[in-house]
């Protein structure tokens, strides 16, 4: 009899090679969440320990200068994201994001040994080096492997973690600055070196728009089939030739800034402007008064539990504020919602500095929490679902870098007014001004052109 050869079967071949596992964008949701509870915990830690290192002897430190010193890590942030902007074209952003988490968790982690106020300063501008890399990155993984429907709610609750960060650093205050030196607050920042930083590697997969943009259509397609997405949504809007993603070639990088050149052009200029000066407001609110809120509530006479916990209150306010605003946004668009809230934290910052009771104070902090962190939240969600996928991280990366101003001026007009001696209800008026100009600034931004 003849023997019959047979070539082996497509069956064999996928038991050969088996598909991997499927996953959920919640993977991703998830992975970035953590990341950004340890961003919130950084920076919202700095505000916490203020009362603390004001009154330690050791290092002679006054209003003007502790706000100096909390601007750092937003210089620092804000060179972070302007050059993760240009380095995402080049690294993807499972790279960015990796490096990011090492290098501020390492930082962190010197903080807890530095001797000196100027070692403390220096160290605080490496740690915001890390940060600004990583909320672009995340709020851009976030919104790419999220169901279109739902993008402003998975940003929201995914961006909520700085929040959830922000709790974490008031009730970790509350609870042991008055017991340890203040610096043991920031060792709690170096545990994603060690906990979340190997679960990162292991898990988070590779932007699929990024790895389209390389010239890899076939491991894009796998990644978006693995997570459930449809691969045409995800690089609908990329340049196309011969009905491939276009790049260079496989084996030459993007042209990194190529994505930043196309944002000033005519089509997206001024959205990109209006953008940024949106996240120029929003972040001085959110770090104006995650830096200053306890030391103006102890000027106005309040202990320093009562104090902090005004800082629990902005932070939980947020938390819930920003999701029902974002599941709003869902339905009826960013722009509407982004200008309420502006509004809202135009009229309960104001209220704050009336004598009110106690219970009336503790709501107007919560809704400024929405109106201002929530307000940031929004803001990154506008953004990263307004410009097209293969923009959105470099739109990200740059208004945000151009808004660390704001968060830098923040800290540095509580200091100068603490250092005046001008009464810390002006405070509240600076803050309240810079949320109607934020309100108008996203007024401003026009409807979205492409199809």
């Amino acid at each position: 009899m003849a023997t019959t050869l047979s070539t082996p079967s497509a069956s064999s071949e996928r038991s050969a090679h088996p598909a991997p596992a499927r996953r959920s964008g919640l993977t991703v949701l998830i992975l970035c969440f953590v990341t950004i509870i340890f961003d919130g915990y950084d920076l919202v830690v700095f505000g916490s320990t203020v009362p603390a290192i004001l009154e330690y002897p050791a290092w002679s430190v006054d209003a003007a200068l502790a706000g100096s010193i909390g601007s750092l890590a937003l210089v620092g942030m804000l060179l972070g994201t302007l050059t993760v902007g240009v380095l995402t074209d080049r690294l993807g952003r499972r790279r960015i994001m990796l490096g990011c988490i090492a290098w501020f968790s390492l930082c962190m982690l010197l903080t807890f040994f530095a001797p000196t106020v100027e070692i403390f300063a220096v160290l605080r501008f490496l740690t915001g080096l890390g940060l600004g890399g990583v909320v672009p990155t995340c709020i851009a993984m976030t919104v790419e492997f999220a169901p279109k429907s739902r993008r402003q709610i998975a940003n929201a609750v995914m961006f909520s973690g700085y929040s959830v960060g922000g709790v974490i650093a008031a009730i970790v205050a509350m609870n042991f600055l008055a017991h340890v030196d203040f610096r043991w607050l920031y060792l709690v920042g170096a545990l994603p070196l060690v906990t979340l930083l190997p679960v990162v590697w292991k898990l988070l997969p590779e932007s699929i728009a990024y790895t389209a943009a390389r010239g890899d259509t076939e491991a894009a397609r796998r990644t978006a089939g693995r997570y459930g997405l449809v691969y045409t949504d995800i690089v609908a809007e990329a340049p196309v030739r011969d009905g491939a993603v276009e790049a260079s070639s496989s084996a030459a990088p993007t042209k990194a800034g190529s994505s930043l050149r196309e944002l000033f052009t005519r089509r997206w200029i001024l959205a990109t402007i209006l953008f940024a000066l949106a996240n120029f407001c929003g972040l001085l609110l959110v770090y104006g008064l995650n830096t200053w809120l306890p030391q103006i509530m102890r000027t106005a006479g309040y202990e320093l539990g009562g104090a902090l916990g005004f800082l629990l209150m902005l932070n939980l306010g947020a938390i819930v504020g920003a999701i029902s605003a974002s599941w709003v946004a869902d339905r009826i668009g960013g722009q509407r919602v982004v200008i309420t809230c502006f509004i809202l934290a135009c009229a309960s910052i104001f209220l704050l500095s009336l004598n009110l009771p106690m219970a009336a104070l503790y709501a107007l902090v919560a809704v400024a929490g929405l109106g201002s962190v929530g307000t940031q939240i929004l803001i990154g969600g506008f953004c990263a679902t307004y410009f097209p996928v293969r923009l959105n991280a470099t739109a990200l990366a740059w208004s945000l870098g151009v808004g660390r101003i704001g968060a830098i001026t923040g800290p540095i007009i509580g200091g100068v007014i603490a250092s005046l001696l001008l009464g810390y209800q002006v405070n509240f008026y600076v803050f309240a001004g810079v949320a109607v100009l934020g309100a108008a600034v996203i007024a401003l931004v026009p409807r979205a052109s492409r199809s």
